[in-house]
């Protein structure tokens, strides 16, 4: 079975089943300036909710902790993993070692003036900065974004250009939404960076991603040309009886 064969196989399957959210959804041609993002939690949700990598369904990881409530639309770019890359790259800057990728997707959390009721959507977002976030020895970037073409928040090009009280909700929002009273802090922001790192983030998550699920349509690909030859034996001894 030939390239173009296979090509029109995957647009088929396409419209047939529906793509994994970390998997099968394309991160964008314009990536890392603009890259596709799958909502899971909106500010307005009382439990948080995350992508089963198994399924690509939403489940519920646990409800929202006391106050807090998410100051954006938060989810992850597709097709992006934190492993070696992005733990290198956050040893590097923090000057620290030790550091492991957390092994889940790229976080990200995009602004935008509008009220978005529900999450379970794909959005387009410019990244424009993000946190240097550690969680338990463990690098968990998160990506700061604007809704691309927001008419409020899209002229932001930059985290710097961002008012100091946005970025503090934020900041808040990550240093404590995993923190039980009485325990010892588990997470820890080292930096805020700017546009520029925060691309770099991106990249090197893609490269984590090429490294680690790079090769799927291959062996997908593979895996059906054994199927389709098996089931090609089968009728040959079959027609042999």
């Amino acid at each position: 079975m030939g390239n173009e064969a296979y090509d029109k196989l995957w647009k088929l399957i396409g419209l047939r089943y529906k793509s994994h959210p970390w998997h099968g959804i394309e991160i964008g041609n314009n990536a890392p300036e603009v890259v596709s993002t799958f909502i899971e939690v909106i500010p307005s949700d009382t439990v948080k909710y995350e992508v089963d990598k198994k399924s690509g369904y939403l489940i519920i990881d646990r409800p929202q902790k006391f106050s807090n409530i998410v100051p954006a639309l938060y989810g992850f770019i597709p097709q992006t993993y934190c492993k070696n890359h992005v733990a290198d790259f956050c040893m590097e800057k923090t000057g620290r070692e030790g550091i492991l990728g957390d092994d889940d997707p790229l976080d990200i959390c995009v602004l935008t003036e509008r009220e978005v009721t529900h999450g379970n959507i794909i959005v387009k977002a410019k990244a424009i900065g993000g946190f240097r976030m550690l969680d338990g020895g463990e690098a968990d970037d998160k990506i700061i974004a604007v809704l691309d073409n927001d008419e409020v928040y899209g002229r932001w090009d930059d985290v710097k250009d961002l008012p100091e009280s946005i970025l503090n909700r934020l900041r808040h929002y990550f240093l404590t939404y995993k923190q039980l009273p009485g325990a010892a802090p588990k997470c820890e922001i080292t930096h805020t960076y700017g546009r520029e790192e925060a691309q770099e983030v991106i990249r090197r998550s893609q490269m984590d991603y090429a490294e680690a699920y790079g090769n799927l349509e291959e062996v997908m690909s593979a895996t059906l040309m054994e199927a389709l030859n098996f089931g090609q034996r089968q009728r040959g001894i079959l027609d042999s009886l």
